[in-house]
């Protein structure tokens, strides 16, 4: 019973590190990777789909994505939608390829991304410290019902506990490596 607990909250809190790092993944550095582009929407035929479902992205130069549709008529609407997806990307196509450069990064759009980033991290750390909550509050439901003894919930909490901070510690490294990766001219 105990161990289903802890088993649970340390499976949620190992799933609140990977989703801050594919969030992270998604904040753009100076180079161009295409995991930039991954949660941009595009209309395909009356419905959002993402733009690696309908076109062809690859990473041209380290400065350079190359997006080609599948279907020729997709072109204008996978670059308007890159566009206008708010990443202050400018694509511009070249025949059946939209070439998407990744302008430099200013130091003050490099201290915004960080300011998001560290919001990103707070909230990661919050499911987190949401997650031992939850776990504590079933030991004390436990407890209530004499389904298991004082020691046992302590010894229970102790463990929650130190799991919590080694899921913190770890969002903090992946936050301090993403913010020196961000401020790296």
């Amino acid at each position: 019973m105990i161990a289903d607990i802890k088993k649970s909250a340390e499976d949620k809190m190992k799933k609140s590190v990977e989703a801050l790092r594919v969030d992270f993944g998604k904040v753009r550095t100076g180079r161009a990777h295409a995991g930039i582009l991954d949660h941009v929407k595009v209309d395909y035929y009356g419905s959002p789909m993402p733009v690696n479902q309908v076109a062809n992205i690859t990473v041209m130069d380290a400065h350079t994505l190359g997006v080609q549709p599948w279907e020729k008529n997709m072109l204008q609407k996978v670059e308007k939608a890159i566009r206008d997806a708010d990443l202050g990307l400018n694509p511009a196509s070249m025949g059946e390829l939209i070439r998407v450069p990744m302008p430099p990064l200013t130091e003050e759009r490099r201290k915004e991304l960080v300011k998001m980033v560290k919001g990103e991290a707070e909230n990661g750390k919050v499911a987190v410290r949401n997650i031992r909550r939850d776990a504590i509050a079933h030991l004390k439901d436990l407890l209530k019902k004499h389904e298991i003894s004082e020691d046992d919930e302590r010894r229970a909490s102790d463990e929650i506990q130190k799991l919590t901070d080694k899921h913190i510690a770890e969002m903090d490294k992946v936050l301090a490596d993403k913010e020196k990766d961000l401020m790296a001219v």
